[in-house]
């Protein structure tokens, strides 16, 4: 008898430990989307940087004494909504703005801000309803990233101008780009509504310094994708991109990509391409 107790003893610590590992894990990476998922709110968030939006699910049960009547459903439906509303502002506040600050930093440091994402979580868009068997009803709600969020959160991030690298001379090939995909696979390269791309003297080749404010808001500052050749074909890049491979990650978020001095000369290297970093015609690649 005593034996089976510990038997059934060590299989529930290790059950606790089990999930107490999985409740550690603050994303993971879900489909051929970059899209990440919010294990801290328990499965119920999801930042979808591919397609660029965020999404929660809410779940709403009617009171006890309702269940059988008419009133039933649009209570549990109203219930749900509320849970949605909720999990989709935590959710939110979750999205990393760059390399070392997410959501909430803006949030508690200016009330304007927070009243601003409050409004732009109250109306996000209800993309689906379940109405299960036993009266539960789920609720779906989902809000763009670009638009109105952007729009609160990018001027703000653009604040900060680093220092920019000295123009190169004119490049000897010539060559001029319609956009850029920087391979960041195998770095644990993370994504951002304002990431950057270093050069290995930590200058700056793309980011806050050269982006212009109404394309960051329109379409963000930049695409991520989990599939090279995808990301070379998107119209985002057009039809002649540049093609960097990322060195390394800086930053705590890890959002920040460096790449060699070469390629930044590369790019640096005729002023027409200044033209598609302004546009944020700029393609991520993550595992």
């Amino acid at each position: 008898m005593r034996s089976k107790l510990i038997v059934t003893v060590s299989v529930i610590v290790s059950m606790l430990f089990l999930y107490t590992g999985i409740g550690l894990s603050q994303e993971k990476v879900s489909g051929s989307q970059w899209t990440q998922i919010v294990e801290q709110m328990g499965d119920k968030g999801k930042i979808n940087w591919s397609e660029g939006y965020i999404e929660a699910v809410g779940i709403g049960t009617p009171p006890e004494r309702y269940i059988g009547k008419p009133q039933a459903r649009p209570m549990a439906l109203r219930a749900a909504k509320v849970d949605a509303y909720r999990n989709l502002l935590e959710t939110t506040k979750g999205v990393r703005i760059d390399s070392t600050t997410v959501v909430k930093d803006f949030t508690v440091e200016s009330d304007t801000i927070n009243a601003a994402v409050e409004g732009l979580v109250r109306g996000a868009k209800v993309v689906n309803q379940d109405y299960l068997s036993d009266g539960t009803v789920e609720v779906t709600l989902r809000m763009p990233m670009a638009g109105g969020f952007a729009e609160v959160i990018i001027p703000k991030a653009l604040e900060k101008k680093p220092e920019a690298a000295p123009p190169a001379g004119p490049a000897p090939s010539g060559d001029v780009f319609t956009g850029m995909v920087v391979d960041a696979r195998g770095l644990q390269a993370r994504p951002a509504m304002a990431p950057k791309v270093l050069d290995e003297n930590g200058k700056e080749v793309y980011g806050s310094m050269n982006v212009d404010k109404q394309f960051a808001v329109q379409q963000g500052m930049s695409g991520y994708a989990r599939d090279l050749t995808a990301a070379q074909s998107n119209a985002r890049v057009t039809n002649n991109p540049v093609s960097v491979k990322g060195l390394k990650t800086e930053g705590p978020g890890k959002s920040d990509i460096v790449i060699s001095n070469a390629d930044a000369d590369k790019i640096r290297g005729a002023a027409d391409n200044m033209t598609f970093l302004k546009k944020c015609r700029v393609m991520i690649v993550l595992d």
